[in-house]
């Protein structure tokens, strides 16, 4: 007897109701490629202009009604909205069109559900789930019997969902000190670096503009990079060393999108931080997109809300192997154009990061007399030495030097 392993393809249909509040085309293109991205086959698109979403139906239930036909002869078992459902709504539209009916954020947790590989991840995960499904539990006794499998019912702690409110708050209880001790951590490892003098850079952007692709062309990191939406949700820090001298920690950080639901940005905010604590932010935009602008005010919008506007940002134009009039735009001291998958323009910057670190230590020569060889183990332990020299007189290193002890090194330096 030959098992059958064919697998089931998830045909979905992607359904807006445009009310003006934003671009419904453009938001479904997004949509589109967040269900590539979950591996949903898209079919078919509905966009319903509406002066306000129907309570009941979203899209009201005449639409709806043409839908039903419409789903069948596409062969359709999922309807994904570009919004977020009530409990209500979603039980009154299956009802209606008898097909399993996800809303935006429900697959947005379905994609981290797949991705998250970190403890902190799954944590973060699982306690968006939680959050999300617990007003929806009402009258859901049906819908959740049904939940076996596919888009919007996997995840970490999938298993543990159960009907009894008090288990889920209890459950969303549990997840929070797991991860407000992780968090504790974090702020340590924070702390411990700012103790010991080490730079910080967050790498920020949109999702899919090229953040870990960036971070495996500088330091062979070895992250997931995919051209897909959240390829990667967790962090991952690497050093590099500046023209200057200096090290940085280069960190990647999740990805960001339009409209990421307010569970999403709560969960994350932990991760999202990293940025708010490092000494410069690499604000990484896709040059090639056609909505390159408005993705980077979304990265504005939440660095502004994470209190990132007093540390110095930087704009790294990415992917311009791909925009033929690249050549044409101007960058200043602040911005710079690269092709991180080409690794072009990387010298640049590297250039830009070091002119706009904050000044924490000064590169020289100096010739260390040799009764004060006590100075050089000063400076290995907080700075760097480039190189040394044997001299009649001392010796001569090259060296990054704090500037909390460049007084005590300054009288040496080396006549260039």
């Amino acid at each position: 007897m030959t098992e059958n392993t064919t697998e089931i393809i998830t045909r979905a249909v992607l359904v807006s109701a445009d009310t003006g509040e934003f671009d419904a085309e453009r938001s479904l293109d997004e949509l589109e490629e967040l269900s590539a991205t979950a591996g949903v086959e898209v079919v078919g698109r509905v966009i319903q202009k509406r002066p306000a979403c129907d309570s009941a139906t979203v899209i009201g239930s005449g639409r709806l009604e043409q839908l039903v036909e419409e789903a069948e002869a596409l062969q359709t078992n999922l309807i994904i909205f570009d919004c977020e459902l009530t409990a209500n709504q979603t039980r009154n539209i299956e009802r209606i069109l008898d097909i399993r009916v996800i809303d935006r954020t429900t697959l947005i947790l379905d994609i981290f559900a797949q991705r998250a590989l970190t403890k902190e991840g799954r944590l973060q995960v699982e306690l968006a789930q939680q959050k999300y499904r617990l007003p929806r539990l009402a009258g859901k006794g049906v819908e959740l019997s049904r939940l076996g499998g596919g888009i919007g019912t996997r995840g970490p702690g999938e298993s543990k969902l159960e009907t009894d409110k008090r288990h889920i708050r209890r459950r969303i209880e549990s997840l929070e000190a797991e991860l407000k001790e992780l968090e504790r951590r974090r702020e340590l490892h924070r702390a411990r670096r700012k103790k010991d003098n080490v730079l910080s850079a967050a790498i920020v952007g949109y999702t899919n503009v090229g953040k870990s692709t960036l971070l495996n062309a500088l330091t062979d990191a070895g992250v997931l990079a995919e051209n897909k939406l959240f390829a990667t949700l967790d962090i991952t820090s690497r050093s590099i060393e500046l023209p200057d001298g200096r090290s940085v920690l280069l960190i990647d950080t999740v990805g960001l999108i339009r409209r990421l639901p307010h569970n999403l940005v709560e969960a994350f905010k932990s991760t999202l931080e990293e940025a708010a604590s490092a000494d410069i932010i690499i604000n990484l935009v896709d040059i090639s997109a056609d909505d390159g602008y408005e993705q980077a005010e979304v990265t504005a919008e939440v660095l502004k809300d994470l209190g990132c506007d007093g540390i110095p940002r930087i704009d790294v134009l990415n992917k311009c192997d791909l925009l033929p009039e690249a050549a044409n735009i101007k960058c200043d001291e602040r911005t710079v154009k690269i092709s991180a998958k080409q690794k072009k323009g990387f010298d640049d910057l590297l250039d830009c990061i070091a002119r706009n670190l904050p000044e924490t230590s000064v590169r020289g020569k100096f010739v260390i007399p040799y009764d004060k060889t006590s100075l050089i183990n000063t400076i290995r332990i907080d700075g760097k030495i480039l190189s040394e020299e044997y001299l009649p007189e001392g010796t001569l290193i090259d060296a990054v030097v704090d500037k909390k002890i460049y007084y005590m090194v300054e009288p040496y330096k080396a006549n260039e």
